[in-house]
């Protein structure tokens, strides 16, 4: 029984890591939403629709439609890759240039609108997870299995802390929670698919919880799930 796993949840949860381990155990497609988000700044940046002065906004809303993107497996790396339009553009969308401009197009809601209906397309033989922060809600309403994540703001500013700091960025910890609280708020309230927990997500707070234990849980919950129970 193949399943459509969806885990949304508040900034500095782990969603992105806990989905990816649970897309590798059960070797399931694994859609990365922010790599379809740079596929489609990068199509655009090749077409001179983006630059640093501004967006060509009609031009880009009239290629939507040519626009296709999907996942592929590399054995090599055992990770899955993203390609736009059968072309394998895993490394050109982690660049500098399009992270630069990849705000500007998820505000777009036809981009959105757009993605939404590529990422169905890909769910549409199950066998997939997703996080984000309007999976259960909006991309896949009908997912087998709901997770909404959620932690302590002080453990998630500090498991924050502690990734900047390994990167070498020095930043005070008041500043950061700050941070994760406003990310929070706006999150919460922002007109285009707001962060919203599904009325039948189960929740999962992992302040206190390590990625083998997060593992343990969800493998317990799926086991359920395909049991009928």
């Amino acid at each position: 029984m193949r399943l459509i796993i969806a885990i949304d949840g508040y900034s500095s949860c782990g969603k992105s890591t806990f989905a990816r381990l649970i897309a590798k155990d059960l070797n399931y497609i694994f859609i990365d939403s922010g790599a379809m988000y740079r596929a489609v700044t990068l199509f655009c940046m090749r077409r001179n629709y983006i630059s640093i002065t501004g967006l060509n906004t009609p031009a880009v809303l009239s290629e939507l439609k040519d626009i296709h993107i999907d996942f592929v497996f590399n054995p090599d790396l055992n990770e899955y890759e993203t390609f736009l339009n059968s072309e394998n553009v895993e490394k050109e969308i982690r660049s500098i240039e399009v992270t630069a401009h990849v705000t500007r197009i998820s505000q777009i809601q036809e981009v959105r609108t757009r993605l939404v209906e590529l990422q169905r397309q890909i769910g549409a033989s199950k066998g997939i997870v997703m996080d984000g922060r309007d999976i259960g809600t909006v991309v896949f309403p009908d997912a087998d299995i709901k997770i909404f994540m959620t932690a302590s703001i002080d453990i998630r500013a500090k498991r924050r802390h502690n990734e900047l700091k390994e990167r070498g960025v020095i930043i005070d910890f008041e500043e950061i929670k700050r941070t994760i609280i406003a990310r929070d708020i706006a999150d919460e309230n922002r007109d285009i698919s707001p962060l919203r927990r599904a009325d039948d997500a189960i929740i999962l707070d992992n302040s206190r919880m390590t990625v083998d234990e997060q593992m343990i849980w969800i493998k317990g919950i799926i086991e359920k799930k395909r049991h009928g129970s």
